[in-house]
């Protein structure tokens, strides 16, 4: 069969699918959706049942956070770390992350896929330095092209509609959040690098063996090396999550996020930052789903500071 009518069977069988198309539509109805609202197809009704897919209309409005919500991450670039000392003289150890144009860029619902979750897409890319199923994606969901998306889980009561943009003040400066990035490759690294051997010995007795491992097993009994035994090997490159790092100050007119501590990646790396899981922030204070710009708000606020309490650390001792 040729080519063309291979295609045209497909195009027919696709537009069967669709009970409300017209012949006068250049192409059938598919999701809609808009930066107010999200709207799934009428036909999701038969496989979602009653309450399913069918008519889910999700507003981008605040809500109240139950203690069992869960909000959204964001895609943050490494920008590096620096210091900064606070108001009592104290000196802060700081890693920098970006912001970069944080957008939704796909709904999922447990009436589709089972499952809810929100995928973000951050910076910008070129139309040729994508593949067309990339391209098709983002046009499907009528985004911009996006360099690195990630899926984030949430609860039902934290979906957003596509197209709507997470800024830094999606967090709260003094609350905990856990980061997770891929961290710097070292290569193929010797036992006392990766797993801080202290070596053989360095004088007499030892004929260029100074940072061998040693001994790997037994002899006949058992006859074998057992697993998970240290040996040398590629040392870094795997990913890894940093928990209960203290968010020390936000930059809304900049978009800029201010951890204290060391986060993993190189500089200009991406990582994904979200709300701690083992020490949860004070539901009261996050903003739920997300912080929606208000109208009229000014676009170079201060940077906001976390509180650091009226005692001086320094002071307290004596």
């Amino acid at each position: 069969m040729a080519a063309a009518s291979r295609g045209l069977l497909a195009r027919l069988r696709g537009l069967s699918l669709y009970a409300g198309w017209s012949p006068r539509l250049p192409f059938p109805p598919s999701r809609l959706f808009s930066a107010e609202a999200f709207v799934s197809h009428s036909d999701d009704d038969d496989a979602g049942g009653e309450g399913g897919g069918g008519g889910r209309i999700i507003e981008a409005r605040a809500r109240v956070m139950g203690s069992t919500s869960r909000r959204t991450g964001v895609i943050g670039v490494k920008c590096g770390m620096s210091a900064m000392w606070d108001k009592w003289g104290a000196k802060v150890p700081i890693t920098v992350l970006w912001v970069d144009d944080n957008v939704v860029t796909q709904v999922k619902t447990a009436e589709k896929e089972g499952f809810f979750a929100l995928q973000l897409g951050a910076g910008q890319k070129k139309e040729k330095h994508l593949t067309k199923p990339e391209v098709g994606h983002f046009r499907a969901q009528g985004v911009p092209l996006k360099r690195k998306l990630r899926e984030f889980p949430v609860t039902e009561d934290a979906l957003l509609p596509v197209g709507t943009t997470i800024t830094v003040r999606h967090f709260v400066p003094g609350q905990l959040v856990d980061v997770t990035g891929i961290t710097k490759g070292k290569g193929f690294a010797g036992v006392m690098k990766k797993y801080d051997f202290s070596g053989m010995p360095a004088s007499h007795g030892a004929s260029k063996s100074h940072r061998s491992g040693g001994s790997t097993g037994q002899r006949d009994a058992p006859g074998r090396v057992f697993k998970n035994r240290k040996m040398p090997g590629r040392m870094g490159g795997v990913q890894r999550t940093v928990k209960n790092v203290w968010v020390y100050q936000i930059d809304p007119a900049r978009n800029l996020l201010y951890l204290k501590g060391q986060v993993p990646g190189p500089q200009g790396s991406f990582v994904f930052v979200k709300d701690s899981i083992y020490k949860k922030p004070d539901t009261a204070l996050l903003p739920f789903p997300t912080y929606f710009t208000q109208e009229g708000e000014p676009e170079d606020l201060e940077p906001l500071i976390a509180d650091l309490g009226d005692v001086d650390p320094f002071m307290a001792a004596d």
